[in-house]
């Protein structure tokens, strides 16, 4: 009878849940319809008020635009478009000083025009009076404040009267000066001079971007301004705010949103006049690397084989010592000795790194008994040597504690039966046995130390010729728009990890060769 009424009861609750289940299914099938009519509906409408003030805007601006620089005169009876100021119900989104430009159908042919100079960072075109120099492409800015004063996302600029570019998703704002710092007139009013200015933009952009975002000046809206501060789909945008002796470009949100999401790169030339630069040459193969070469800092290169060379010295003893540490120990205290020494494989670099920066800094005790006793680690080369040691070391331990464990475990208790003490043993049977294994994990120490990022900024920073090591370099460079040096960079850690390899395993393999024949000769003997 009990039996019976559990499962009577069993079958109840799962009655109820099926009738609960189809209730929820009924009235999702009621509200769906509902909601698949209305929905496009109300979406449609949501883009209409988000981008209708805008599409207005740009349409009435770039037909003006389009009118004043075309390639062709206006057909007869067209009218004469004169220049268009923002519509007025658009001002909250695209402020006032911002002329929006339409590229003709002749942009493309006049970049590909433009002679970039053997420097990268200069660009002409035949016939015009106004060519760039100094360019710089920044990937990436920074929201850090500026002496304590919060500027917003930034690039320095390293010109006031600099013609600036920042690109967004959507748009691209150029910021032309009214007059050079000599007093010199731009014709920023000549449609001439505005595309080819766009002209000599995009030529040096092709050069710089070598796979970042690119300009996309024909993808995206483009504005032209003469004044400083201008504003565009509520982000504000400063192109001379000075701060800290430095000039910098700034975007600030207007509203909650988060202001690097206002730009996606800045990118800045000096404007001088052509003559200045004297007659475009195409450079020759070996003229570029002359010109690259003189202009590379190979600090990096040397700050990355000391930081390695330190670190793999410890690397090799401390891999050693706790190798053999742990085979000597109880299975119960090896298992926790293990963890700590493997712990930092599985750690991403960076929590590594944050570790090291709190273990170290004011924030402990210990950090703050090594500082008062004169010992600052933070940011510095011996920092930059503990982060590659630490992520390095796993790599040496596991490698050679895997060999000291396939040792015949007989040969050592003859060799201890026999007097030898430990030390003798460890030196003259498993060192030599292991060497190989050994070498192996050198290598993978070495390849992971040369290769160390994350762990590395975050505890020893990033400080050209103290701790910018080649990972570091790379990837600053690389948003800092110069690609080819940071291709270099990679060009170079292939060319000394390969190399490295290459002596270790021709060591091993001689010794192993050397090895082989001493048995065949104890065996024929």
């Amino acid at each position: 009878m009990g039996e019976t009424m559990r499962v009577m009861r069993s079958r109840c609750g799962a009655s109820r849940a099926w009738a609960l289940a189809l209730v929820c299914v009924g009235v999702a099938l009621a509200i769906w319809p509902a909601s698949i009519t209305a929905g496009p509906a109300a979406l449609s409408s949501w883009a209409n008020c988000a981008f209708a003030d805008e599409s207005s805007s740009g349409q009435q601006a770039g037909a003006a635009m389009s009118a004043q620089v075309g390639t062709g005169a206006p057909t007869e009876g067209s009218p004469v478009a004169q220049p268009v100021e923002p519509a007025a119900d658009s001002v909250a989104r695209v402020g006032a000083g911002l002329r929006a430009v339409t590229l003709d159908v002749g942009h493309s042919e006049r970049a590909g025009a433009a002679s970039v100079l053997a420097d990268g960072a200069s660009a002409l075109m035949k016939g015009s009076d106004w060519a760039l120099s100094s360019f710089a492409r920044q990937n990436k800015g920074t929201s850090r404040a500026v002496e304590g004063q919060s500027l917003g996302y930034r690039w320095p600029l390293s010109q006031p009267d600099a013609v600036a570019a920042v690109v967004t998703q959507q748009a691209v704002i150029v910021r032309v000066p009214a007059r050079l710092a000599d007093g010199t007139p731009v014709p920023t009013d000549d449609p001439a001079f505005i595309m080819t200015l766009m002209a000599l933009l995009q030529a040096l952009d092709d050069r710089a971007a070598e796979g970042g975002e690119p300009l996309g000046l024909e993808a995206r809206t483009v504005y032209v301004t003469t004044q400083q501060q201008v504003s565009l789909n509520g982000f504000t945008y400063d192109f001379g705010r000075e701060a800290g002796g430095r000039t910098y470009v700034t975007c600030v949100s207007e509203g909650s949103a988060d202001d690097r999401a206002g730009a996606l790169l800045m990118e800045a030339a000096s404007l001088v006049p052509s003559a200045s630069l004297g007659a475009a040459e195409q450079p020759s193969a070996l003229d570029g690397a002359a010109s690259f070469f003189g202009r590379l800092d190979l600090a990096p290169l040397w700050v990355s084989l000391r930081t390695t060379g330190a670190a793999i010295v410890a690397i090799f003893a401390l891999g050693l010592a706790c190798a053999w540490l742990t085979m000597r120990t109880s299975s119960r205290v090896k298992g926790l000795l293990d963890t700590v020494f493997t712990i930092p494989l599985v750690l991403p670099p960076t929590v590594c790194g944050f570790l090291l920066l709190l273990a170290f800094g004011n924030s402990t005790a210990t950090g703050r008994w090594l500082i008062d006793h004169g010992i600052s680690l933070v940011f510095t080369w011996e920092a930059a040597v503990i982060s590659c040691v630490v992520v390095g070391f796993p790599m040496m331990y596991r490698t050679v504690r895997g060999a000291f464990e396939n040792l015949d475990a007989s040969m050592l208790d003859a060799a201890r039966t026999l007097g030898w003490s430990e030390a003798r043993i460890f030196a003259r049977i498993m060192l030599p046995l292991a060497w190989p294994s050994i070498a192996a994990g050198t290598v993978l120490a070495f390849a992971r130390a040369m290769g160390e990022f994350g762990c590395t900024l975050f505890f020893a920073g990033n400080y050209l010729g103290v701790t910018q090591t080649i990972p570091l370099a790379i990837y600053f460079e690389w948003m800092s728009g110069r690609t080819d040096v940071a291709l270099f960079w990679v060009g170079v850690v292939l060319v000394v990890s390969f190399a490295v390899i290459l002596v270790i395993n021709a060591y091993s393999s001689r010794t192993q060769r050397y090895r082989r024949k001493e048995r065949g000769t104890w065996e024929s003997s």
